[in-house]
């Protein structure tokens, strides 16, 4: 029976042509359009870490000094170094990391390519277990190398390939500011879509580093850093040094349970009091403790202007529908001969209604297909702009089918009230008339 439906729908698309092209185009521009910023707000706002970014929580302590202050206000969202290298030592969470950016002239040792300046991320052993960081050759660095501030490395694919051609280069020495490291790791294609380990990079969708290496190394070469800080009082010299009223450093834990971050952030609020004791807070205690999720939605990764695009195509997608049930409505009804001659012959209101369904359906299917391809152009266009975020901009699986699946439930939410509206013709009338 949808077989036969489905061919009575295309001797009626035959007949009424233009009437069926605008359906379909009305129905592919609202595809297009919500789907295009749907995308876009996805590829951003999905989970980093799925299945585990409710356990991994970021801290924040509040270590400035009186000048300012505000009851409650929200801690910086950095540490000193000093208390990001006392809670790694604490060591009381399942994993611990502590991390910042810095850039480092690559020397390779052959004379093509030439010398060139590198991302890098100084971290501690923990970082690549956290988040789930893959290795295609090797692995991560131990904590006793951290503690022995060990001259290893850990490259990027794209790094190992730039420099030994794809080769499995574990064991091989690189050069780094005139500083020899040996290569202890090469990373697998890792590219999160947010650089959401670190969200006070300027740059928060450009991707990991190209190398990764101890921070206590960087710290003992005096490797350069960079980044934001923020200070609070003279600095002296050295801004980075230990002592210093700045801060500068992301540290993220991993607590496996609800009761261990109940637990941490007690920790957290007692060491801030000791530190109060000790004369380096002045404020009053003042900790968060947000998972990944939280820091991500705190930070509103998601642009304000994406967000506001998303809602405005979805709304163009509604006036599109309103147009489509118009059309719909004037398609079925100028049938009503027809449907009468059915209805006389037996046909009951059911099936007529969903015969019209059927072909309210396949509009759907045909804008579905049409507007994918809009929305393929849209990302396109999408991709050509400024944005940081604009290279992230690509269509999945997910959002293939959910395209088409849009396009037919708009097109059959469509089709309701024209159907139920046809099946309602009266049959006597309808011949008398004829």
């Amino acid at each position: 029976m949808l077989r036969y439906y489905f061919s009575l729908a295309l001797r009626s698309f035959r007949r009424s042509r233009v009437l069926t092209a605008l359906m379909v185009l009305a129905i592919a521009l609202g595809i297009g359009s919500s789907m295009t910023t749907l995308t876009v707000f996805h590829v951003l706002s999905g989970d980093p870490l799925p299945g585990k970014s409710d356990k991994l929580y970021y801290p924040q302590l509040d270590a400035e000094s009186m000048v300012g202050y505000v009851p409650g206000q929200e801690p910086q969202n950095q540490l000193t170094r000093f208390d990001a290298e006392a809670l790694l030592a604490a060591g009381r969470a399942d994993r611990q990391a502590l991390l910042t950016a810095g850039r480092v002239a690559v020397e390779p040792q052959s004379a093509e390519p030439a010398p060139f300046h590198a991302d890098t991320r100084y971290t501690s052993a923990d970082f690549f277990p956290m988040f789930d960081v893959p290795f295609r050759f090797g692995q991560g660095w131990s904590g006793v190398e951290d503690e022995r501030r060990a001259r290893v490395v850990v490259i990027s694919e794209a790094l190992n390939d730039r420099l030994f051609g794809g080769e499995n280069s574990v064991g091989r020495t690189l050069r780094l500011d005139q500083i020899d490291f040996r290569i202890v790791g090469v990373l697998d294609h890792w590219r999160p879509h947010v650089r959401f380990y670190d969200l006070t990079a300027i740059d928060r969708f450009g991707g990991a580093e190209e190398i990764f290496l101890p921070f206590s190394t960087s710290r003992d070469l005096g490797l350069s850093r960079s980044g934001s800080i923020t200070c609070w009082d003279s600095t002296g010299t050295d801004p980075t040094g230990l002592n210093a009223p700045c801060v500068w450093m992301q540290f993220w834990v991993q607590l496996d349970s609800p009761r261990k971050a109940h637990e941490y952030r007690t920790f957290l609020e007692n060491y801030s009091e000791e530190q109060r004791a000790a004369g380096r807070f002045e404020r009053p205690t003042n900790v968060r403790l947000r998972n990944l999720t939280e820091w991500l939605d705190h930070n509103r990764v998601v642009p304000s202007d994406v967000r506001l695009q998303t809602w405005l195509a979805f709304g163009f997608l509604a006036v599109c529908l309103l147009n489509t049930i118009g059309l719909l409505l004037a398609k079925f009804m100028r049938r009503s001969g027809e449907i009468g001659v059915r209805r006389a012959l037996g046909a009951a209101r059911r099936t007529i209604f969903f015969q019209f369904i059927v072909e309210a359906g396949v509009v759907g299917v045909a804008g579905g297909l049409l507007g994918l391809g809009l929305a393929l152009l849209g990302l396109w266009t999408v991709r050509q702009q400024p944005a940081s975020y604009a290279q992230l901009a690509e269509i999945d699986g997910l959002m293939l089918a959910t395209t088409l699946v849009l396009a037919l439930a708009a097109s059959l939410l469509a089709g309701v009230l024209p159907a139920w509206r046809a099946c309602q013709v009266t049959p006597a009338i309808q011949l008398k008339s004829q």
